[in-house]
């Protein structure tokens, strides 16, 4: 199951202590359930009003692509691991579990500094989660074409008769080729076989008597060799088509049959390492992503703190996890404590 987290401002009139004792205590004796935990925003540059207004006007859709792209990773590492018969484990920033980089989240001054304006860290936010998702789209297409390429194989081995490779169901001693002799291979709807026994010794000239054998059957059709003289291949083919038999172009070479197995052996090794690759970056960048997103969310909350309850900035900020049965009853307290909320949910 999805654990949904809230992440909520609760205005602070005395200190910020006491607000937090109070909405332990609230939480504790009237949705028991639900987990509560600090947030730690950082005391951030305020800039004008002017600049926090038009801020504001930004950060649902700057969340929603931060989300976004988090989840589209998300999904990428969950469908790599099925893939590969990997167990999913728990994703990590920098080997913290995410759930636990939320609950104890410490601002990383290093990275973001304090006292940049609250625009230029927000714009580096988008350009850094922005440049992991064009790498995710470049990644990806390249592994989905290898994926593409096997499947257009696949497809060939395991089609019907009519489409498939034919290379592995037919062996040396099924061909005759010689100066004046031809071997065909005839695909022949299965509700057909008995009109095509005993017709195509009938359907050209010089067709070489009881020469036709069966050598393998679908649910569709069956595939049957037919031998006669070169010079009449072309009338026989014509012949065929028109009582529904078709004559599929084949010529035996075990060189590139043996080219073909190589191409494929290739293309396994080659999908094994590029999806191997590409779950280990999306691990990396999912942590990436993930401590960008929860920055992003730690300068929401300061700015729409400030715009809400004014200057200077005093505010509390948590985190809560109410299970689903217990949200209508969460909120419900949150309203009667005046809190700004907004809500983070992770999949």
């Amino acid at each position: 199951m999805a654990t949904r987290y809230w992440i909520v401002s609760l205005p602070v009139q005395s200190s910020a202590s006491s607000r937090w004792s109070r909405l332990q205590e609230s939480i504790s004796k009237r949705s028991f359930d639900t987990p509560v935990y600090r947030f730690n925003t950082p005391d951030l540059r305020v800039g004008t009003l002017d600049s926090l207004l038009a801020l504001s006007d930004d950060l649902a859709k700057s969340n929603a692509f931060l989300e976004g792209v988090s989840h589209k990773i998300r999904r990428q590492i969950e469908e790599l691991e099925r893939a590969s018969g990997v167990e999913g484990g728990a994703l990590t920033v920098d080997g913290v579990p995410v759930d636990s980089y939320l609950t104890r989240f410490v601002w990383d001054e290093a990275k973001y500094p304090t006292m940049s304006p609250l625009r230029e860290i927000v714009d580096s936010i988008h350009v850094l989660v922005a440049k992991i998702e064009d790498d995710m789209k470049v990644r990806a297409a390249e592994y989905n074409n290898i994926r593409g390429q096997l499947n257009a194989i696949n497809r060939k081995q395991s089609g019907s008769l009519a489409v498939r490779d034919l290379s592995n169901l037919v062996k040396p001693e099924d061909i005759i080729t010689s100066e004046h002799l031809v071997t065909l291979l005839a695909v022949v709807p299965k509700y057909s076989q008995k009109d095509w026994l005993s017709s195509y010794e009938t359907l050209t000239t010089y067709v070489v008597p009881r020469s036709t054998k069966k050598l393998h059957e679908d649910n569709e059709y069956a595939l049957y060799t037919v031998t006669l003289f070169s010079r009449v291949a072309d009338n026989f083919k014509t012949s065929a088509r028109e009582r529904g038999f078709q004559i599929r172009e084949f010529e035996y070479s075990p060189e590139a049959q043996e080219s073909r197995k190589q191409e494929l052996e290739k293309l396994l090794q080659d999908q094994e390492n590029m999806r191997s690759s590409l779950l280990q970056w999306c691990y990396a960048s999912y942590g990436e992503v993930f401590s960008a997103w929860m920055h992003f969310c730690a300068v929401r909350v300061f700015a729409e703190s400030i715009l809400r309850y004014g200057l200077p900035p005093s505010f509390l900020a948590a985190v809560l996890a109410p299970p689903a049965k217990s949200e209508k009853k969460v909120r419900s307290i949150l309203e009667e404590l005046s809190v700004l909320s907004g809500n983070l949910k992770m999949k």
